[in-house]
């Protein structure tokens, strides 16, 4: 939809100012008898003219405005060095540790972010503030050595946006085929963490990540919830041109309604990730496909429409995985995979312990337990850490009324 505008376009002169111009100039140019009306044209120039006039009472003029800016930049650089410098000293004090993960602490990140959102009285609100002491930790980080954290690929992914928001650009990045293949890759120790979607507020949990955690060692060491926008992107940039479109199975069910009354027609194509959509709508005109801008970026397509998921608050909340528990944070959640004995009351007996210390419930998926035919396991996800009594104190309770109780992870709750 076109919506008009007042705005001039660039490089092109609006009709008052155009007016007003031609008035000066002519004034300009009659002789000296009709200075008079000369006078009159330069001072109605004078009142159409953008703010190029004296600033308001009490404002610097832009001169020193642009100084003390310069002399900000240059104090804030300074400060930036003497913090990674405090930083190595912080590494050289931990002793010759064998990888980048050994210096790596989420708790410790999780309780630095939280005092910059605490401290923030404007006017940049919490998400930027966030973003750029992420940006500078991730950094001070890579002194050591980058981190390297596997995601479910290709580039230009939602979980690669996921990885950039948790750890911040100074990393390396390993695109994986597959949930699967991430979780390989840090039991392996060719990734220090991986980066996996767990669940989506439109469409509900994902469950091979789920199914993940049946069988594997990994702990969860973080989580990150990312707003998630989806944009329909083709080569030509044309809707009309649309007759396949490409996208991962959880896109297209967060993008039904939009899809079904602007394509009705157009063949949707399941595919692994919207990042291999994207790659593949790029070979040919009458292809699209659901993804982030990141993709439009990454494979060179065009945005047709954006954003098209049919909920504005769409949020998709990953799980960082990795080889260790951590300390606690202060404000954590605790991941537990509960295998419970087959008999009358058995959900209730295991949820208990945890109602009676008054720790809280986030979430219960039931899964098959792959132990026999209809046995299942319980995911659930309970507010505060292992090793807090409360805690401690119900999962010690917990281990004599289930068949088997395993952590999954202790981890700070996402931030911003």
């Amino acid at each position: 939809m076109t919506t008009k505008s007042s705005k001039t376009k660039p490089g092109k002169t609006s009709p008052v100012a155009a007016k007003t111009k031609t008035a000066a100039k002519t004034a300009a140019d009659k002789p000296a008898g009709k200075k008079k009306a000369a006078a009159k044209a330069e001072t109605a120039a004078e009142a159409v003219a953008p703010a190029a006039a004296a600033p308001a009472a009490g404002v610097p003029d832009l001169a020193t405005l642009r100084t003390r800016i310069d002399g900000i930049d240059r104090h804030i650089q300074q400060l930036i060095a003497e913090r990674a410098q405090f930083a190595n000293q912080v590494g050289k004090a931990k002793g010759k540790l064998a990888a980048a993960v050994d210096y790596y602490r989420p708790e410790r990140e999780a309780q630095v972010l939280r005092r910059v959102v605490d401290r923030n009285d404007g006017p940049l609100n919490d998400e930027v503030l966030v973003r750029l002491f992420r940006e500078i930790m991730s950094a001070c980080l890579a002194q050591q050595e980058p981190l390297k954290i596997g995601f479910l690929g290709p580039e230009g992914t939602h979980s690669q946006q996921a990885v950039y928001k948790h750890f911040g650009h100074s990393i390396h990045g390993l695109p994986l085929s597959s949930i699967e293949e991430v979780f390989q890759e840090v039991e392996a120790g060719n990734a220090d963490f991986g980066v996996v979607p767990v669940e989506n507020s439109t469409q509900g949990t994902i469950q091979s990540t789920l199914d993940m955690f049946l069988t594997s060692k990994l702990k969860i060491s973080g989580e990150v919830e990312l707003r998630v926008h989806q944009h329909l992107l083709s080569r030509s940039g044309r809707i009309e041109d649309i007759e396949r479109v490409y996208s991962h199975p959880q896109s297209f069910a967060q993008c039904k309604a939009w899809l079904r009354q602007y394509l009705p027609k157009a063949e949707k194509i399941p595919v692994s990730s919207n990042a291999e959509a994207a790659r593949r709508a790029r070979n040919a005109d009458d292809a699209a496909a659901i993804a982030g801008v990141a993709a439009a970026n990454v494979y060179g397509l065009r945005s047709v429409a954006g954003p098209i998921e049919d909920r504005p608050d769409n949020t998709t909340r990953f799980l960082v995985v990795g080889r260790e528990l951590f300390s606690p944070s202060g404000n954590d959640r605790t991941s537990l995979l509960i295998f419970i004995k087959d008999q009358p009351g058995a959900l209730y007996n295991v949820l208990s312990p945890f109602a009676k210390r008054g720790l809280s419930m986030n979430r219960i998926e039931s899964r098959p337990g792959h132990t026999g035919r209809w046995q299942y396991a319980f995911f659930v996800d309970i507010g505060g850490h292992v090793q807090e009594d409360a805690m401690r104190e119900a999962l010690e309770e917990l281990e004599e009324l289930a068949h088997e109780v395993k952590v999954l992870g202790s981890y700070p709750v996402a931030i911003a």
